[in-house]
C-alpha cells in the first residue's frame, strides 16, 4: 500500500479514446507494452521504497522531522500539481515524446537524489522527480487507449492494474533490502540510484519501441492553462508549507497566515478556472465535473483515503525503525501484509456477491479505522505486537482497498464520454493530494508528540503512534458516513 497511493502515481483506467489509426509499432505491442508498464512500475516503486528509508535518510542528512516530511512530500506536490499539465503536454507535442522526456527527467532527478550532500538538496530533486513523474505518467494510459483495442486492450489494462497492485509490496521490500544491504556503504543511497539504470534502459529501448507521434495531435489539444497552474501550485505550497514546518517552529504567526491565504488562493483558483470554462477556455479542473452528481464525494473520499495511507505509513515507519529498532528490511517485510491484500481486494471487489456492493465503501473506511487503531494498540508501550499484528496490517490494506477501488471506478463511469479524461486527471490529481495532506498533517502530529521525548511526563514513540492511529481511525469514519447527507438529499 501507497504514501503514494495504492493508484500509484498516474490516472485510473477510464479514458477511451478513438484507437489510433497509426500502426502499435514494428516490433509488436508487447514491447510497447512492456516499455510503458515498467516506466509505470519504476515511479510507483520510487513512491514506496523512500518510505523505508526515511529514518536512514533522517540520522545520515541529520533532517529533521519537517525535512523528512518534505523528502516524502516533495514528490507528490510536484506530481500532483503538474499531472494535468503532464496529460496535456502528451496531447500537444506526442506521447512518445513527452514520455520519454519524463523518463530522461525522473532518471537524471533520481542520479541527483542518490548523489545529494544534504536534506534541501534532496527535497530539490524530489521535486524534480516529481515533475518527471508527472510527463511521464500521463502517457501510460494514453498509449495503452490509443494502440491496444479490444480484447488485447483489456489485457493490456489487466497487467496495468497487475501493476499497480504489485508495486507497493515490492517498493516496501525492495526499499527494506537496499538500505540493510548498505551497498557499498551508500546507505539509502541505492534506493534512488536504482532507477538510473532502468531508466537508461527505458530511454534506449523506449526510443525504439514506442510509436511515433501523430503529427496532426498538437492541432487537437486543449491549452495548458499556465495561470491556473500558478495557482493552484501557489495553493497547495500555502497549504503544505506550514503543516509540515509549522509544528517544529511551535506554530508561529505566519504558519495560520499561510494557511488562511492557502484558502484565498484556491477560492481564487475555483473563479479562475470558472471565468476561463465561461470564455470558452480549457481549466485544468473543468468546474462541470466538480458538479457532476458523485464527483464531490468522491474527492472527499479519496483525499479521506490517501491521507489515512500516506499518514499511516509515515508515521508507523518512523516509530518501528525508531521507536523499536527494527532493521529497515524487517520494516519493509513488516508492510509487506497491507500492500498484497491491498492489491488482492483492489483486483477482485468486483466479483464479490452484488448485495455486499452497495456497502463496500463506508464499510471499508470502517474496517481501515477499526484495523489502525487494532495497529496503535498492539504496539502501545513498547510492545512489538506480536502475530495478531500482521493481521491488523491486513485489515488495513483491506479496509483502503474497498474504500479506494469502488469510489475511483464509480466516480469515472458516471461522467460523461467526453468529461472522462478530466475526470480521470482530476481524481488521480486528488489521490496525490491526499498523500501529501497525509504526510504533512499526521506526520506533523506524530513529530509533534516526540518533541519534548526524555522530558517528564512526555509521550514516548508508542504513545505519539497511538494518537495519530486514533486521529486517522476519524478520519477515516468520516469517510465513512460522508455519503449520508447526500443519500437523504
Amino acid at each position: 500500500m501507497t504514501t503514494t497511493t495504492p493508484a500509484g502515481p498516474g490516472p485510473a483506467p477510464g479514458i477511451r479514446p478513438a484507437p489510433s489509426k497509426t500502426p502499435t509499432t514494428d516490433n509488436g505491442p508487447g514491447r510497447l507494452l512492456a516499455v510503458v508498464l515498467t516506466a509505470q512500475f519504476m515511479a510507483l516503486l520510487d513512491v514506496f521504497i523512500v518510505n523505508v528509508a526515511v529514518p536512514t535518510i533522517g540520522s545520515d542528512l541529520h533532517a529533521s522531522g519537517a525535512g523528512l516530511q518534505l523528502v516524502v512530500a516533495g514528490y507528490s506536490i510536484a506530481y500532483a500539481v503538474l499531472l494535468i499539465t503532464g496529460a496535456r503536454l502528451g496531447d500537444r507535442l506526442g506521447h512518445r515524446r513527452v514520455h520519454l522526456a519524463g523518463i530522461a527527467v525522473f532518471t537524471a532527478a533520481s542520479l541527483a537524489c542518490g548523489l545529494a550532500g544534504g536534506t534541501g538538496e534532496l527535497i530539490a530533486f524530489r521535486l524534480v522527480q516529481g515533475a518527471g513523474s508527472a510527463l511521464m505518467i500521463p502517457q501510460v494510459l494514453s498509449l495503452i487507449q490509443r494502440h491496444f483495442t479490444g480484447e488485447a486492450r483489456s489485457r493490456a489494462l489487466g497487467a496495468y492494474s497487475a501493476v499497480l497492485a504489485t508495486g507497493a509490496a515490492a517498493g516496501q521490500v525492495l526499499g527494506g533490502v537496499l538500505v540493510s544491504a548498505d551497498l557499498f556503504g551508500a546507505g539509502w543511497r541505492p534506493v534512488f540510484l536504482v532507477n538510473v539504470p532502468l531508466g537508461a534502459v527505458l530511454l534506449a529501448v523506449g526510443s525504439r519501441v514506442l510509436p511515433r507521434d501523430d503529427a496532426q495531435a498538437g492541432e487537437r489539444s486543449r491549452g495548458l492553462d499556465l495561470p491556473g497552474l500558478v495557482l493552484l501550485g501557489a495553493a497547495v505550497s500555502l497549504l503544505t508549507v506550514p503543516l509540515v514546518l509549522g509544528q517544529e517552529e511551535h506554530w508561529p504567526l505566519w504558519s495560520w497566515l499561510c494557511l488562511t491565504a492557502a484558502a484565498v488562493v484556491f477560492a481564487l483558483f475555483q473563479g479562475y478556472e470558472s471565468r476561463l470554462a465561461r470564455r470558452g477556455g480549457a481549466p485544468l479542473i473543468a468546474p462541470r465535473l466538480l458538479r457532476h452528481p458523485g464527483i464531490g464525494l468522491a474527492v472527499f473520499r479519496l483525499l479521506a483515503v490517501m491521507a489515512v495511507n500516506a499518514g499511516f505509513l509515515f508515521s508507523l515507519t518512523l516509530h518501528i525503525q525508531g521507536g523499536l529498532g527494527y532493521s529497515a528490511l524487517r520494516a519493509g517485510l513488516t508492510f509487506a501484509p497491507t500492500a498484497v491484500v491491498f492489491g488482492l481486494a483492489g483486483l477482485t471487489w468486483r466479483k464479490w456477491p452484488a448485495a455486499w456492493q452497495r456497502h463496500l465503501v463506508p464499510a471499508g473506511f470502517l474496517f481501515a479505522g477499526l484495523s489502525v487503531t487494532w495497529v496503535g494498540l498492539a504496539l502501545r508501550g513498547g510492545s512489538h505486537g506480536g502475530a495478531g499484528l500482521h493481521a491488523a496490517f491486513a485489515g488495513v490494506g483491506v479496509g483502503l482497498a474497498l474504500a479506494f477501488s469502488p469510489t475511483l471506478i464509480r466516480a469515472l463511469a458516471t461522467v460523461r464520454p467526453e468529461d472522462a479524461a478530466d475526470a480521470s486527471g482530476l481524481l488521480a490529481t486528488v489521490t496525490q493530494l491526499g498523500q501529501l495532506i497525509g504526510v504533512a498533517a499526521f506526520g506533523a502530529l506524530f513529530l509533534n508528540r516526540l518533541e519534548s521525548l526524555g522530558a517528564p511526563g512526555a509521550y514516548t514513540s508508542s504513545d505519539a503512534l497511538l494518537v495519530c492511529m486514533y486521529a486517522l481511525a476519524a478520519t477515516a469514519t468520516l469517510g465513512a458516513v460522508s455519503g449520508l447527507v447526500r443519500r437523504r438529499r
